[in-house]
């Protein structure tokens, strides 16, 4: 891993210890997710501890330390998604793509991830995939959107 791209992100906001969660955005910007030897980094070059950086990349749900797929799916089940049927949605895309909620598929295409609101309730069930939403979601929708994405007729590759 070329770790002279991190040195770049914390140069461009001159070091400065409160902009570090800016900073953390931009590196996973750059990697699909923070890598441990990239966290070392920004805090030697912020003179903080790992610890503070590892504890700020980690309480914040937008930040993640597993590598992520090219395509990231977000799918809602807050209380409106839930009773909509957010829980069917949730199945088919588990046994389309093969993964739970939080993993990547092994070809590293797509990631699953599951929270409880999206902030757009009134079109729930609601799907989010590559920051696009998607509204009055269904299996068969999802099933759809994927097989879009992948190209192909049915199925996901795995």
């Amino acid at each position: 891993m070329d770790l002279k791209t991190v040195d770049l992100i914390v140069d461009r906001h001159q070091e400065k210890r409160t902009a570090l969660i800016s900073i953390l955005h931009d590196v996973q910007d750059r990697y699909k997710y923070l890598p441990i030897e990239a966290l070392k980094v920004v805090a030697s070059r912020l003179r903080m501890d790992i610890n503070e950086v590892y504890g700020v990349a980690t309480f914040y749900k937008s930040f993640t330390l597993v590598p992520q797929g090219k395509h990231s799916i977000t799918l809602c089940l807050g209380t409106a998604c839930h009773v909509r049927g957010g829980p069917k949605i949730l199945r088919e895309l588990k046994s389309l793509l093969r993964i739970e909620p939080g993993q990547t598929t092994p070809d590293k295409q797509f990631s699953l991830n599951v929270v409880n609101c999206l902030g757009v309730c009134a079109i729930g069930p609601v799907m989010m995939v590559d920051q696009k939403f998607y509204g009055e979601m269904t299996s068969i929708k999802a099933k759809k959107i994927i097989e879009k994405i992948n190209n192909k007729p049915s199925g996901v590759k795995s």
